[in-house]
C-alpha cells in the first residue's frame, strides 16, 4: 500500500468520530511513524517498553501473552483498520506482558508517546478519538472475558466466525484455537462440526 492510501484509510478511520480540518489532517499525518513487518517477526515482545499506538494499513498480527508452559494465549487479531498496542505499557512506560507478531506481512502507522501528548496539545478533538477508541476497546475486552466464562469453546468459535469473517480465513487454526482457548486437537473436531451442519 502507497503511503497516500495507508494516510487516506487511517483519516478514514478517524472521521468516524471527529471532523478534522485540511490543516490539521496534515499535522497529524506528520506525527505517525510508517513501519513494517514481515511476516512471522515481532512488532514488539514482553519485556519491551510499547514505544507506538499502532494501526494496521495493510496485513494481520497477533496479541498474546505465554504461560508457564509456554502455551500462547491469544488476546486479539489486527487487521487493516484495525488499532493495536499495549495501552497500559504505552501509558506507564512500564514493561510489556505481549507479544505482537505478524502472521501476515504487515504496514503500520505508529503513534510515539511524545506525538501522541503533543496532538493532544495541539488538535485537542483527538482526546474524544481517542477515547471513544478505547472505550471501545474496553467494551470489546468485557464481553469477551464474558463469553470465556459464560460459552462454551463451539459458541465462542461460532461467535468468532460471526463477528469477524474477514479475519477467520487469514488465520491458522492453531493461532485460533489459542485465542479460543483449546488446544489445536479440540479446535479442528469443533470447526469440523460447525463447518458440516
Amino acid at each position: 500500500m502507497n503511503f497516500k492510501e495507508s494516510h487516506h484509510l487511517i483519516l478514514n478511520n478517524v472521521s468516524r468520530f471527529i471532523d478534522l480540518t485540511e490543516l490539521e489532517k496534515q499535522r497529524y499525518i506528520s506525527l505517525l511513524t510508517e513501519i513494517e513487518v514481515r511476516k512471522k517477526d515481532f512488532l514488539m515482545q514482553a519485556g519491551e517498553i510499547a514505544k507506538y499506538e499502532y494501526f494496521i494499513t495493510k496485513g494481520c498480527l497477533k496479541v498474546y501473552t505465554l504461560d508457564e508452559d509456554g502455551a500462547p494465549h491469544i488476546s486479539m487479531f489486527a487487521i487493516e483498520d484495525y488499532w493495536t498496542g499495549d495501552l497500559s505499557s504505552f501509558m506507564s512506560i512500564e514493561p510489556s506482558r505481549y507479544y505482537i507478531k505478524a502472521t501476515e506481512h504487515s504496514e503500520l502507522l505508529g503513534i510515539s508517546r511524545a506525538d501522541y501528548d503533543l496532538l493532544f496539545q495541539e488538535i485537542p478533538k483527538f482526546e474524544r478519538f481517542y477515547r471513544i477508541l478505547y472505550q471501545k476497546s474496553l467494551i470489546s475486552y468485557i464481553r469477551r472475558s464474558n463469553h470465556g466464562i459464560s460459552l462454551t469453546a463451539k459458541e465462542r468459535y461460532i461467535n468468532f466466525k460471526k463477528k469477524y469473517p474477514q479475519i477467520v480465513n487469514r488465520i491458522t487454526q492453531k493461532d485460533l484455537a489459542g485465542y479460543i482457548g483449546i488446544t489445536p486437537e479440540f479446535m479442528s473436531k469443533i470447526i469440523t462440526k460447525v463447518n458440516h451442519k
